[in-house]
């Protein structure tokens, strides 16, 4: 890595841990009752000495970023930051992880260009500073393709042994990870024609044996890996699709219908109307910023365009053309396969990486467009070529600085001023909650406390879901630290049932 690379590297890599980080303490205010969830399983998975593989409360979780955030309440505390931070630690080295796998598909350019999109980009930023496990998403398909193409490239039984291990605790994490298989069996058949067409019989039988060694090496990886929870759905079957069966286009009565409304929403969320949920989106606005949007379709025409033309040349598709837009089609799946809040970002949340690489990959076209078009203009007579091409360099490289600098106040502005301050996102991330969880913690812990839950929702142990985050900041995740702090919860219809004439009682909803 030369040293311009290498100082741009560090610099994206500062903008991603400013925007992760920053302020995590108190950005985004509250505690959505999701995230609660998660960190009252993990503080009784610290207690009990019990760390699940899958948590069956709230349609079923994955136990694996559950089980780190245990790590990190561990460390820092009960607090909702605690559980954020490490959906923030994932987030940034996805934007390493991103720069590694750009780099060897492409060029160290569009590597930056596509790490510095997905440093800055409110999107990632904001699942980045969520405790939802879905941020796994992103990093392990980065380091697992990664690996995997490093070892396509190289042939390293270590890469691709590195790379079943990613793919294979990708199935710990959310239920889109589940669609990634196609992706791969997709680049390896690629792959297998491109080698079968390219090189003469002997040499292919060669390198079609020693590719079956190493992909079986990647396959056994990836299925130890996974085997836990794969043995857990095999014991508990109706656990394998949870919400995803909930959810599906396929439950509803005009499931074709459906489909063509889910995928036409989808794919106008990136450039028109995005997530109407102020968790996931400055809501109805576009997932992308425009510049990066238009240069986003630009690169994705670009890349479909080349495949196009490789199969009329060569017979077969680029093995990176079938990588990229597979990525692409496929991990939008578990977005468009759904009716529910669609456009729905998180469900989206596989296609990030990718869509960075396109926007990196148009971005670049554009400027190396202008520097030839620069180039090309009159030359004066005492200037010479060289001169004429370092000068358009120049110019055109000052220009795409200032862009991305505007790009990145703009998303900075956007999540820390717009987005943060706005009522509605306090709201969405049931702020109130928490206060209510603050003040109970001030009460005397000998005064009979009830929370009278009188919001409805999904029930857990009785009772409805909204109340796991003042569970989670009185730290009464479980009966008997309720009973050790005077604390209980209660039912609307349970209220008559109080016979301490001492006792407070605090209703949710006002």
């Amino acid at each position: 890595m030369r040293g311009k690379e290498k100082w741009i590297l560090i610099v994206i890599l500062f903008i991603a841990f400013i925007f992760r980080f920053q302020h995590i303490q108190s950005i985004p205010s509250g505690l959505y009752p999701d995230e609660a969830m998660n960190g009252n399983n993990a503080l009784e998975a610290l207690e009990t000495g019990d760390f699940k593989i899958f948590y069956p409360e709230n349609n079923g979780r994955e136990g694996l970023f559950i089980n780190i955030q245990a790590l990190s309440l561990k460390v820092f505390g009960a607090e909702p930051w605690a559980l954020r931070i490490v959906s923030a630690i994932f987030g940034f080295l996805t934007v390493l992880g991103l720069y590694f796998l750009a780099r060897i598909l492409f060029n160290w350019q569009i590597a930056s260009l596509a790490s510095f999109y997905l440093a800055i980009s409110f999107w990632h930023v904001n699942f980045s500073r969520i405790g939802f496990r879905a941020i796994m998403i992103p990093f392990l398909m980065v380091w697992g393709f990664y690996f995997l193409w490093h070892g396509l490239k190289d042939f390293r039984f270590g890469d691709f042994a590195l790379s079943g291990v990613f793919f294979g605790l990708g199935l710990h994490t959310y239920i889109a990870f589940r669609f990634v298989p196609f992706i791969v069996m997709l680049l390896l058949l690629a792959y297998w024609l491109s080698i079968k067409r390219d090189y003469n019989h002997e040499k292919y039988l060669h390198l079609r044996n020693e590719f079956i060694r190493r992909f079986a090496l990647f396959f056994l990886a990836a299925f130890l890996v996974a085997l836990p929870l794969l043995f857990y759905f095999w014991q508990n079957p109706t656990d394998f699709l949870g919400r995803g069966g909930q959810v599906s286009i396929f439950e509803t009565e005009e499931p074709i219908k459906n489909f063509l409304k889910s995928l036409g929403l989808t794919l106008a969320s990136f450039n028109f109307t995005g997530d109407f949920n102020w968790r996931h989106n400055f809501s109805g606005e576009p997932l992308l910023f425009w510049p990066v949007g238009v240069f986003f379709v630009i690169g994705l025409l670009k890349s479909i365009s080349k495949m196009f033309k490789k199969i009329r040349k060569h017979g077969h598709p680029a093995t990176s053309h079938i990588l990229l837009l597979s990525w692409f089609f496929i991990m939008l799946a578990p977005s468009f396969l759904t009716w529910e809040g669609i456009p729905h970002a998180l469900r989206s949340i596989g296609v990030l990486p990718v869509v960075m690489i396109f926007a990196a990959e148009g971005t670049w076209w554009f400027f190396e467009t202008l520097i030839h078009w620069y180039r090309e203009k009159d030359i004066h007579p005492l200037e010479s070529p060289y001169q004429k091409e370092h000068e358009a360099r120049f110019i055109v490289g000052v220009a795409l600085i200032i862009l991305m600098l505007a790009i990145g106040i703009a998303e900075y502005d956007k999540y820390f001023n717009k987005w943060a301050k706005r009522p509605e996102v306090q709201g969405a991330f049931t702020a109130d909650f928490v206060e209510l969880g603050r003040q109970i913690n001030q009460l005397p812990k000998e005064l009979p406390k009830y929370v009278l839950v009188n919001a409805s929702e999904t029930l857990v142990n009785g009772i409805p879901m909204p109340a796991q985050t003042v569970m989670f900041i009185t730290e009464t995740y479980t009966e008997k630290k309720q009973k050790e702090k005077n604390l209980f919860y209660i039912l609307p219809d349970e209220k008559r049932f109080i016979t301490e004439k001492n006792a407070i009682i605090l209703p949710m909803m006002k």
